[in-house]
């Protein structure tokens, strides 16, 4: 079975610290994958409200997961504190790329996990993509 193989792209936008919380272990005692969805999605949300947006509202569109790509790495564990780094990967004209590593530090720094989401702007009063908003791809591209 071939591997998936996410490569980083160059473009850090910006690195948020996440607990992990005794809600995100699972029956194997860590970190479960269902959670790492879950971390991937806050760390999105405060890069988003660090420049005013929302996932509902970024510069009049609305943000709609459509794909999503996960590279497990290792064991993270209750009381973890992780770090995600977000970068910006291709901007299309009604969509972008962001990657995620996620990471931890012990002795030495861990990698947890690197990620991957497609996202698309939406206009839900239409039903219809739209384009990326200019603020946004300023955002994605300073």
């Amino acid at each position: 079975m071939s591997r998936l193989k996410l490569e980083l792209p160059g473009k850090l936008l910006t690195s948020v610290s996440i607990p992990v919380r005794i809600t995100d272990i699972n029956y194997g005692n860590h970190l479960g994958n269902n959670s790492i969805v879950e971390i991937i999605h806050e760390a999105r949300a405060q890069l988003l409200q660090k420049h005013g947006f929302t996932e509902l509202n970024v510069a009049g569109a609305a943000l709609i997961m459509s794909e999503l790509l996960v590279e497990f790495k290792n064991e993270s564990f209750y009381n973890d504190v992780l770090q995600i780094k977000i970068f910006c990967g291709e901007i299309s004209r009604v969509s972008f790329e962001l990657f995620y590593e996620i990471s931890l530090k012990r002795n030495q720094t861990i990698t947890i996990a690197i990620a991957k989401t497609g996202m698309v702007c939406f206009d839900y009063s239409i039903k219809k993509v739209r384009a990326v908003p200019e603020e946004l791809r300023k955002v994605l591209s300073e």
